[in-house]
Parts: structure tokens; C-alpha cells; sequence
């Protein structure tokens, strides 16, 4: 049992479901607000998009502190990112729209953010169908070219928020900001320097 406990993927994991279980102790207690269902759509879809970021971020921290085992725990953060969009995209037509299907089809043709977000969800399905390592092994050298595909999603989960706000606009530019600090990163610049940092902050440690 020790051993567990000192196992981090499970403290990970467990740290992955506390929204859900804050959700869940707010139904509880009814405190949902006046609009329960924005607040769960608004929940599921701020940490889907925490989820994208934190898990865009594994590799450049990952290059920046030389800690390789990092790596080992971005399919995790993935997965749960794929989990709250499916949260997200559940309270949508389920809540939302009663799963009514012609409702659901006006609603993504007019409604261009919703479109965008549907294009996210639609597009994060194959990424996370294709996460275990049978299909890693399946695909072969196609499945990085796939899962870059991450980043237009992320990018598109942005543009969602940013055209759902229709006032204040000051969280969803922070969520572009950091995107773009993770796609600058990624840049060959980029990388040079977070491999010239790493060294100087290990030997630091040392």
C-alpha cells in the first residue's frame, strides 16, 4: 500500500478527477448558481482546455528541467483532456439541446463557435482512440503526424471561448498567450534555448 500511495501517475490520476468531483459536490449541495447548466458547460469547458495546455506543455518542460520521466504521463493528461470535452460536448446535447438532433445540426451552422468547438470535439476523438500503445505500434510512423494534430485543436478550443465571450475577453487571450508560448517553444529557436537551459538549472540542482 505505501507503494501506491507513493506512486505518482495515481496522485496524477487523482488530481485529474478533482473537477469532476467539485462538480459533482456542487450539484450535491445545490450550488450550481442560478444556471446550472452553464456552469457545468463553462467547468467541463475551461479544464478541457487546461487539459490541452498542460498537456502541450509536457515536452518543453520536459527539454527546460531534464526530468525525462515527465513524458511518461502526457497520454494521462491527454486522455483527461478528451474526458472533459466529452463532459463538455455530453452536457451540451444532452442538457442543453435534449438530444435533439435537428436543434443540435441549426445549432452548429449558425452559431459559428459552436461550430468550432464541434470541430475540436470531432477532431480529438481519433487522437484519443488511437492513444494506447497497440495502436501506437499499429500506426507506426504515422501516428505523430496524427497527433500533431493537437495543436490545431487546442488553437480551435481557443477560437471557441473567444467567440463564446461576449464581454470580457481577458481569460480566453490568456489561454491564446499561452498557447502561443507553447507553440513558440516548439519553434527550432525555441527548442535551443529550453536545451540551453536545462543543463545550467540541472547543474544548479546538483
Amino acid at each position: 500500500m505505501p507503494g501506491v500511495l507513493r506512486n505518482p501517475r495515481l496522485w496524477l490520476f487523482g488530481v485529474c478527477l478533482l473537477p469532476l468531483v467539485r462538480l459533482i459536490a456542487f450539484g450535491i449541495n445545490g450550488a450550481l448558481g442560478a444556471n446550472p447548466i452553464e456552469f457545468i458547460t463553462r467547468s467541463t469547458g475551461t479544464w478541457t482546455l487546461v487539459g490541452l495546455m498542460v498537456t502541450l506543455a509536457v515536452t518543453p518542460l520536459r527539454q527546460l528541467t531534464g526530468y525525462a520521466p515527465l513524458i511518461r504521463y502526457r497520454r494521462m493528461l491527454g486522455l483527461f483532456a478528451f474526458f472533459y470535452a466529452s463532459l463538455h460536448f455530453t452536457t451540451y446535447i444532452w442538457l442543453d439541446q435534449f438530444f435533439d438532433p435537428a436543434a443540435i445540426v441549426r445549432d452548429i451552422i449558425k452559431r459559428p463557435f459552436i461550430t468550432v468547438g464541434f470541430i475540436a470535439f470531432v477532431l480529438l476523438i481519433p487522437l484519443a482512440a488511437t492513444s494506447t500503445h497497440a495502436m501506437i505500434r499499429r500506426l507506426g510512423r504515422r501516428w505523430k503526424p496524427l497527433h500533431r494534430m493537437v495543436y490545431v485543436i487546442a488553437l480551435l478550443g481557443v477560437i471557441h471561448y473567444l467567440w463564446l465571450v461576449k464581454k470580457d475577453m481577458s481569460e480566453p487571450l490568456i489561454y491564446g498567450a499561452v498557447l502561443l508560448l507553447l507553440l513558440l517553444v516548439r519553434l527550432p529557436w525555441g527548442v535551443a534555448i529550453l536545451k540551453m537551459a536545462g543543463p545550467r538549472q540541472a547543474s544548479a540542482r546538483t
